[in-house]
This record gives structure tokens, sequence and C-alpha cells, in this order.
């Protein structure tokens, strides 16, 4: 039994076409998975900021505006809309 050579440079030609694809294919999972958890995260931080938030006198609205920049930033996206508030309302 010998091993012929295009048949081992065609097993890795394949394994490497895989890792590829596997790479290629995942990214996009990631920066979904990304944006869902900072969706989330965002916006169950700005539901707890309207509802403690009247104890010091801060009300974000929920809008479109508000929903999009806590949902794409997170937790930074709803400080900026509470500094933002204050800043307005003052």
């Amino acid at each position: 039994m010998h091993l012929q050579i295009p048949v081992i440079v065609a097993f890795i030609f394949g394994l490497i076409l895989l890792y590829l694809l596997g790479r290629i294919l995942f990214l996009p999972l990631r920066i979904v998975a990304t944006l869902l958890y900072n969706a989330l995260l965002g916006g169950v931080l700005l539901w707890a900021t309207n509802l403690l938030g009247h104890y010091v006198a801060l009300s974000i609205p929920i809008n479109p505006i508000t929903a999009l920049v806590a949902g794409f930033l997170g937790i930074p996206g709803v400080i900026l809309l509470a500094v933002l508030q204050a800043i307005i309302a003052r």
C-alpha cells in the first residue's frame, strides 16, 4: 500500500477549504449573536433606568431612536442616553 501524492494534496486542500468555509460562515453568526446580546441588554437596562429613574427624576423616553442606540451600543448606549437626558433636562 503506497500513498499517492495527488490524493494527499487533494486531502490537504479539502481541509484548508473546509476551514476557510467554516470561518466565513461563523463570522456573521458571531456578529448577529453580539448584536442580539447588546439589544437584549440595552433594552433591559433602558427599562430598568426608567423603572428606577423616577426616584432621581430621570426618565428616558422609549422610542425607535433610543431603542436603536440602546440596542446597538448596549450599556454605553444607555449611559449616553442618560447623560444626554440629564443635560437636556437641566
